[in-house]
């Protein structure tokens, strides 16, 4: 029973945690993948996050996204990394045995007390489906509004099917899951966030 508990407990804080990423006020959409010739269509949707921490790099997270099942989730992310949005951006919350969150533009050089709280002008609506959370995949992090998705995401490093219909599933870690597995294990402080800022970049793999 002990056990149980603490899993419920678990699974309310970390859906609570997910819900205050973003701050946004935009309403806009973006309904269709990028085809002008400033944001090509990229036709793999595979990418590669590059990770350090102070000096030392950790590794790469190489991801593959699912534009059939979230395209307007899988259009948003391929803009902001044509644009570089990431580049500089932290894991700004790690829990073990549930997720690595990341994206947040206010991590490039802004207060710790505002990681979490920022992202892209753009929201996109939810695109819930059948793709449950399991070990790797990657998911849209959101207020609690669910059309609310600006650009911060996770990695699952557990399996936490509870998020399942109600956060956006839109793409998976076909390698470098030890990486996700060092970074969640990094130090961190009372909000989960690591105490040596975690940092990324993320392109298009070539």
């Amino acid at each position: 029973m002990q056990s149980f508990l603490s899993t419920v407990v678990l699974c309310a804080m970390s859906v609570a945690l997910l819900a205050t990423c973003s701050t946004q006020k935009s309403t806009t959409t973006k309904d269709t993948m990028p085809t002008d010739a400033s944001h090509p269509a990229t036709q793999t949707y595979e990418y590669v996050i590059s990770v350090k921490q102070g000096n030392k790099d950790l590794g790469k997270i190489v991801l593959k996204l699912w534009p059939d099942i979230a395209p307007l989730h899988c259009a948003h992310f391929d803009a902001r990394v044509h644009e570089g949005h990431y580049n500089g951006t932290a894991f700004h919350r790690v829990i073990p045995g549930f997720m690595i969150q990341g994206g947040d533009p206010n991590s490039k050089t802004g207060a710790r007390t505002t990681w979490g709280t920022g992202g892209h002008k753009d929201l996109v609506k939810a695109e819930f489906s059948k793709k449950s959370h399991v070990r790797g995949v990657l998911s849209a992090a959101r207020t609690n509004d669910p059309n609310s998705y600006s650009g911060q995401f996770f990695i699952c490093v557990g399996a936490p099917t509870f998020l399942d219909n109600q956060y956006t599933a839109f793409g998976e870690v076909i390698s470098g899951m030890e990486v996700a597995d060092a970074i969640v294990a990094s130090p961190r402080d009372a909000g989960d966030n690591p105490l040596e800022k975690i940092e990324m970049t993320i392109e298009h793999k070539h």
